[in-house]
């Protein structure tokens, strides 16, 4: 339950940063394009909003959210357009309210659901912590969106910790999802910090690796930069083809960013 409370405290920071981003913007600054073609900064917090609904229905209602799925699952990118496009069109302040509105609805869900019981998700089920940690992820990674859109900068926190966690956890996912067999040889990550410390996963003696920054291979795992660009590399093939199909969040494959994108 330490580790539910420590990560929704997480998620709340990271939303109240992008909050803060946006929260100021004019109209046009609202239909700013980002990197994600055809969606603007609306359709990016349109998205979270629309995904942090989603949550609390899957904490609070199961078979309501497994009524969901079966209609994405037909056409899953159409879907989560819709979902997008649909908040969108709302006045800029009316979608801040209703995605301030379900930022708070969803940690206090987060709060009381059992920590063990697996909750329906559109990749494989999941228990709150791991909810609540990939919650995080996309509001950092549809953060970097607005963050290109806008030219500016944000710093880099503790936080990245728990992207990149998932990022390491979610690799079999990355295989499996396009079509590949999960490998059995293990794969040791190691990464820079921003504190200047190192994060590392994987057994120390594995001959599969991975090595880099950890903003960077955050930006990999979410597919906001291309591979070329990034302080990342790896040793080994099970550990290089994992960095050209890496994607920490469910669905089907992502197109990614082309190389120099961002040059």
């Amino acid at each position: 339950m330490t580790d539910l409370i420590a990560l929704s405290a997480d998620l709340r920071a990271e939303g109240d940063e992008l909050d803060a981003l946006v929260a100021g913007l004019d109209e046009q600054g609202w239909r700013t394009p980002t990197p994600a073609e055809g969606w603007t900064v609306a359709h990016q917090v349109s998205h979270l909003a629309w995904t942090d609904r989603l949550s609390v229905l899957s904490i609070r209602d199961p078979d309501a959210f497994t009524a969901e799925l079966r209609e994405a699952v037909s056409d899953p990118t159409g879907y989560v357009e819709a979902g997008a496009a649909e908040g969108a069109a709302e006045e800029p302040d009316a979608l801040l309210r209703r995605w301030r509105r379900g930022r708070s609805e969803l940690t206090a869900a987060l709060a009381l659901a059992d920590p063990e019981t697996k909750l329906p998700w559109f990749g494989p089920p999941m228990k709150p912590r791991s909810m609540a940690t990939a919650r995080i992820m996309e509001t950092w990674a549809h953060g970097q969106d607005v963050v290109d859109a806008l030219g500016v900068t944000r710093r880099l926190t503790a936080r990245l910790r728990h992207i990149a966690y998932l990022g390491v956890r979610t690799m079999g996912f990355a295989f499996q999802v396009n079509g590949m067999a999960v490998p059995e040889e293990p794969v040791r990550v190691e990464l820079d910090a921003p504190d200047g410390g190192v994060w590392a996963w994987g057994p120390e003696e594995a001959a599969q690796r991975v090595r880099g920054s950890a903003k960077d291979f955050c930006l990999l795992v979410t597919q906001r930069r291309h591979l070329d660009d990034l302080d990342v590399t790896a040793t080994g093939e099970v550990a290089r083809t994992w960095l050209g199909i890496a994607q920490a969040f469910a669905g089907p494959p992502g197109g990614g960013r082309k190389a120099g994108q961002f040059s």
